[in-house]
């Protein structure tokens, strides 16, 4: 076991890394310099998620690291820097796009806060560390081959670093709650001989020493896994059986993370009036598709593979063609490639795509399929019909394509941030823009299908809203989605399971979406003759990591949808520990 080291040692330590932190401070501060040190800071602090959005490059030689004494450290470097983005307020006169930035970074240290102080993953859920630990792994084999000498050693060092980990999880898990606990449990059923086969599929893309140096490593990462799985049985029927964060701490992400002006009873409106919508378009193309055969699925993966691929130069014509998106010369393609053998074991660990990242703007994007089959789960038994709605928001023009420009942005401040509400009402807000273009046209199935995907966003915000507000239970939420949607009740656990740890997510799709119809309606009436689709949609797109009440006031001079700025929660005198 490990042990950590006595209380007064910790102090001093944290001391020890409080005075280096003031030494940066105590010399002359901008923007930037702040943006530089907080992102390199974030980088080595960032918790791994299963949502594709997050996902950053890491420094070379990162340790995953959640022992007390580091815990103790982020929060007293996180108040820092707290404390100096303060003394960097500028004032009304300040150009906009400079108070825009400003903000960002006070989104960006408002949401390493809540994390660290509100959610408190680390001490609260158990699957937390099922993301520390094969998450991390999870995440260096997303990458299609060739394997780097570098990427090689670090997936062996990540697998090491498995049972350090988990024995920090055993300390830090003071107040775990049971729906987590339970689903730490199921995710870590049979983990020894998924592990093995991991290992095992992957050794012919690792040169020999390094395929050898990881079948050492897997039996003592499985074990310490396998005693954790078993740890937690222990704990399950003692473990506190509420997972909502509250009112005022759900408000305090609303307006201090996302910088929404709305409050939790208006989000519910607005979903509820954005569900009847949906199902009325939905009833409305099922009489379009009286009489039709049913949707048929691809016969094999080729056939879907080369359907995508042929799609995605589809979408990129047509949004040249129709002037709706500038598509930039260096831009590459978002792909779909058969799931390999070695990410088969893991690919309950999050999102299997690997949408590239700064450093990687010259590769393409992948999207990782199954055979095609019509016992697929809701997303993927989609694309085994047609690529296509997925590819417009996961591909192009979504997520990869939008990252990719925000990453290539000229502001250094803003390729860094990251917004799920500006990211996911982007991605949202492109299926539908190209529904009304005329894109799916040629498919009445297809139509059914994204009028489907519109029924299940605006659900999302209701789960969230009510599993944050304490009103449905983890289960409860999960029994909704699937009745209502409808859909399979796995996928359906695995969308409650996100929403009710990471509060805020999930109404990002739909309410980001109605924050982007409503910019480009007010944009046009503000503009008339002058309004250009082309030049709307490339500001949001190239602004696409940066919240939408700050493009609002950047595009338009209009900050009333900015909320102000709010001090962070207090910090408890345990989490000074």
């Amino acid at each position: 076991m490990v042990l950590e080291p006595p209380l007064n040692v910790l102090l001093c330590l944290v001391v020890l890394s409080l005075l280096s932190v003031f030494n940066v401070c105590a010399r002359a501060d901008s923007l930037g310099e702040l943006s530089d040190s907080f992102w390199q800071w974030r980088a080595q602090e960032q918790p791994f998620t299963n949502d594709d959005i997050p996902r950053i490059d890491r420094p070379a030689g990162f340790i995953v690291d959640w022992s007390q004494q580091t815990i103790a450290q982020r929060l007293q470097q996180l108040a820092v820097f707290e404390q100096r983005w303060k003394s960097l307020a500028p004032s009304a006169q300040t150009p906009v796009p400079e108070q825009v930035d400003y903000r960002l970074l006070g989104s960006a240290l408002a949401r390493a806060r809540f994390e660290l102080s509100i959610e408190q993953n680390w001490k609260r859920n158990p699957y937390f560390y099922v993301d520390q630990t094969l998450g991390s792994v999870f995440i260096l084999l997303l990458q299609p081959p060739p394997f780097s000498e570098a990427r090689q050693q670090e997936i062996v060092a990540r697998v090491k670093r498995i049972p350090a980990t988990i024995e920090r999880a055993k300390q830090n898990l003071t107040d775990m709650r049971q729906p987590f606990v339970r689903l730490a449990i199921d995710a870590l059923d049979n983990i020894s001989e998924r592990t093995g086969q991991m290992a095992t599929a992957l050794a012919p893309q690792l040169s020999s020493a390094n395929a050898q140096a990881l079948q050492q490593a897997i039996p003592a990462a499985a074990t310490a896994l396998t005693q954790y799985r078993a740890w937690l049985e222990t704990k399950l029927a003692t473990a506190r059986k509420d997972t909502a964060i509250g009112r005022d701490n759900y408000i305090y992400f609303l307006r201090s993370i996302a910088l929404l002006p709305y409050t939790p009873e208006q989000l519910l409106e607005m979903s509820s009036l954005e569900w009847s919508r949906s199902v009325a378009f939905e009833a409305y193309q099922e009489a379009r598709l009286a009489g039709l055969p049913p949707a048929t699925i691809f016969p094999n993966a080729d056939a879907q593979i080369a359907a995508e691929k042929a799609d995605e130069e589809k979408v990129r014509a047509f949004l040249v063609n129709q002037k709706i998106l500038s598509v930039p010369d260096w831009m590459k393609h978002y792909r779909n490639l058969l799931l390999p053998a070695y990410l088969e074991p893991l690919e309950g660990m999050g999102v299997t795509d690997d949408l590239t990242g700064p450093s990687r703007l010259n590769e393409d994007g992948t999207s990782y399929i199954r055979q095609p089959s019509p016992n697929l789960g809701y997303f993927s038994l989609s694309t085994a019909r047609d690529p296509r709605p997925i590819l417009v928001h996961e591909g192009v023009p979504g997520h990869y394509f939008q990252l990719c420009l925000g990453w290539h942005n000229d502001d250094p401040i803003r390729r860094h941030y990251y917004d799920s509400n500006a990211n996911e009402g982007i991605g949202f807000y492109a299926e539908e823009m190209m529904l009304q273009a005329g894109f799916f046209d040629d498919n009445p199935h297809t139509r059914s299908t994204i009028y489907n995907f519109m029924r299940l966003r605006a659900l999302r915000v209701e789960v969230d809203v009510k599993l944050a507000l304490g009103e449905f239970t983890l289960e409860q939420a999960a029994n909704y989605l699937a009745k209502t949607v409808p859909m399979d009740r796995t996928t359906a656990l695995g969308e409650a399971a996100m929403f009710s740890s990471t509060p805020g997510q999930a109404i990002s799709y739909q309410i980001g979406k109605l924050q982007i119809i409503q910019l480009l309606s007010d944009t046009r009436l503000k503009q008339g003759a002058d309004f250009s689709m082309l030049k709307f949609n490339d500001f949001v797109w190239n602004n696409g990591n940066v919240p939408l009440s700050l493009q609002r006031w950047e595009l338009l001079q209009d900050a009333s949808q900015v909320p102000a700025a709010t001090a962070p929660p207090r910090v408890s005198r345990e989490e000074r520990r």
